[in-house]
């Protein structure tokens, strides 16, 4: 991703939260910028401020969890503004609660959303940037991932798998010249956030009683933070990092 009109972007999950912060961000540093997600209305509301911006986005409505839908996606994206040089996987759902009283359900819609969606998007971005030898991926995972974390067994287990898959798909693209990394936030200012908690707040003092520190620099994530990142890892500033995965979490995992 070079920054000038040829850059094309694909932000999938861009209806709100990081993947909107992304696409706005990438659109301000000359991108053509394509949003998808599965919420039309948020989708849409993404547009409207990219356009405010002055910039021009193609919206395009997905559930990743549909595997054909996402290979019909790239290439609406491709047919209609160019090759993609440039994949966010931003797409993501969250339920919390003990592992014991996790439902089927609940673990089915976040495996299929967090790992599957993943796999399908990463899958489709290599048949593509691959065999042109071009182009940068970047998976939003999360830093329960790497860090375990109480009450969120289900949902660290899913972003672990989509931190897996999109380095061992980076081992197999590095050849080709395409690199895939993640950035794994910690507790950000999202609508998936307040969802959690009726306090995110306190979330920065962290909680004894579920093993879990707070935030030393003292403070929650802000969607601009993760997207800065996002775009630094596509950028050419970073085109000898790949297989990497950077967390930006205000030091809570403390590494």
């Amino acid at each position: 991703m070079d920054g000038t009109g040829g850059s094309v972007g694909l932000v999938i999950g861009a209806a709100s939260g990081v993947g909107r912060a992304v696409a706005r961000t990438l659109a301000a540093q000359g991108i053509r910028v394509a949003v998808a997600d599965a919420d039309r209305d948020g989708l849409a509301h993404t547009v409207r401020l990219l356009e405010e911006q002055g910039h021009k986005a193609s919206a395009h409505e997905v559930d990743v969890t549909d595997t054909a839908r996402v290979e019909a996606l790239f290439d609406e994206v491709e047919d209609g503004t160019g090759p993609v040089t440039a994949v966010v996987n931003a797409a993501g759902v969250l339920a919390t609660g003990p592992a014991a009283e996790c439902t089927d359900h609940d673990w089915d819609r976040m495996i299929a959303v967090n790992a599957t969606g993943v796999f399908a998007v990463g899958r489709a971005a290599a048949r593509r940037m691959g065999p042109r030898g071009e182009g940068a991926l970047v998976t939003v995972a999360s830093n329960a991932a790497g860090v375990p974390r109480s009450g969120m067994a289900a949902y660290a287990a899913s972003k672990a798998a989509a931190v897996a898959f999109t380095k061992s798909l980076g081992l197999e693209l590095a050849p080709s010249g395409v690199r895939c990394n993640v950035v794994s936030p910690g507790s950000t200012d999202t609508p998936m956030l307040r969802a959690m908690t009726a306090e995110p707040e306190a979330l920065v003092q962290g909680d004894a009683d579920s093993f879990k520190v707070g935030i030393p620099l003292g403070r929650l994530g802000q969607v601009e933070d993760v997207a800065e990142a996002v775009r630094f890892l596509l950028s050419g500033s970073a085109r000898h990092i790949t297989m990497h995965e950077l967390y930006v979490d205000g030091g809570a995992t403390l590494r």
